[in-house]
């Protein structure tokens, strides 16, 4: 049992969220007009805004083949790492600790890049961990893992990949017409 359930009788929740100040006035337009170029160090390494699992696409040619561009080499990596502890949890109930700590770096350093790269902020980002104004703010999990439910996982996540992807579509349009209008307005 969770210290904070044995305390208050209540299972403990995990604090997940992303901070992100507006960056709305006195935009630089000239790092706005050659963003994807500027962008493209962190986009090899983390990726951009499309997740690792849509990476994973289906063609009559050749069957299911992986594509390793929207999530970086270290998102390849990340990709591994929650394979292998998804393995360990299934297994032992607990979710390894460094297993944990490379993805949570890998998705801390995701969120920043992307909000530069989706001109959301107009500093760069710093490579790895850093001090940035987009935070990713995550919470480990401790004790015991319910082994059930992360069985099935994939399976409850069908419906929210569907949904993400619909998001995505709609994120690329935005951002895209933001672009224009920050090139044009600043």
């Amino acid at each position: 049992m969770d210290t904070h359930e044995e305390t208050t009788g209540q299972p403990a929740t995990f604090t997940t969220g992303v901070t992100l100040p507006a960056a709305t006035e006195d935009r630089d337009r000239l790092t706005v007009a050659f963003r994807f170029f500027l962008a493209l160090p962190h986009l090899i390494l983390v990726g951009g805004p499309v997740a690792a699992f849509s990476s994973i696409v289906w063609s009559d040619n050749d069957g299911w083949s992986w594509g390793w561009g929207t999530s970086g080499l270290l998102g390849v990596v990340a990709c591994f790492a929650a394979i292998i502890a998804w393995f360990a949890i299934l297994f032992t109930g607990t979710h390894p600790e460094g297993l944990w700590k490379l993805k949570a770096y890998y998705l801390r350093w995701r969120v920043r890049a992307i909000a530069y790269m989706t001109l959301l902020r107009d500093e760069y980002p710093p490579f790895g961990d850093g001090v940035y104004p987009a935070e990713l703010v995550l919470a480990q999990p401790t004790g015991e893992r319910n082994r059930l439910t992360v069985a099935f996982r994939f399976l409850l996540a069908i419906p929210h990949f569907i949904l993400l992807g619909l998001l995505g579509f709609v994120w690329a349009i935005t951002t895209a017409i933001a672009w224009v209008i920050i090139l044009l307005t600043g």
